[in-house]
């Protein structure tokens, strides 16, 4: 130190100091607010970055939130809709059935309804013939005035052979 000392020299240490204060000041003047300025910027940059990457998390979590819900009533759509569809198949199905209940019942009536036709036809036909068949009998006992019993059993035996019947 104290050859720091014998080799001090007052007049160099003014120069230094104001060549010194002199680089300070030009670096205050014309690069210390260039330097602040590129701080500041790159500090409000961060930030905004910051601000912007916020604002998108917040957006993704409204866009998610709003994509549930689309997703949520799509799916209660989907349900009334198929609920609709079921409510239909089942009445499309009951009417189906008792339409062709309807066709089943008029089917019958109209088939007994027939048949019973068809049974009065063939009950009037077998009495018409029953009729014609003693009107001939009866007009060829009439015809033959017969005398005896035995020829009238011949006569109605010989009738009954020469009929046939249906």
């Amino acid at each position: 130190m104290e050859t720091l000392l014998n080799d001090f020299s007052p007049g160099l240490f003014v120069v230094s100091t104001i060549l010194l204060l002199a680089l300070i000041a030009l670096m205050i003047k014309f690069a210390w607010k260039p330097i602040l300025n590129s701080l500041e910027e790159r500090e409000s940059g961060i930030n905004n970055a910051l601000e912007a990457a916020d604002n998108a998390r917040k957006e993704m979590q409204n866009l998610q939130s709003d994509n549930e819900q689309l997703v949520k009533e799509a799916r209660e759509e989907r349900d009334a809709m198929l609920k609709d569809a079921r409510e239909i198949k089942e009445k499309m199905i009951s009417e189906a059935k008792e339409e062709a209940k309807g066709v089943a019942t008029t089917l019958i009536e109209n088939a007994q309804a027939s048949i019973e036709q068809e049974k009065q036809a063939a009950l009037a036909e077998i009495k018409k013939s029953v009729a014609d068949l003693s009107i001939g009998i009866a007009e060829s006992v009439i015809k033959r005035e017969l005398a005896s019993k035995e020829d009238q059993l011949q006569l109605v035996e010989g009738i009954l052979k020469d009929v046939t019947l249906n």
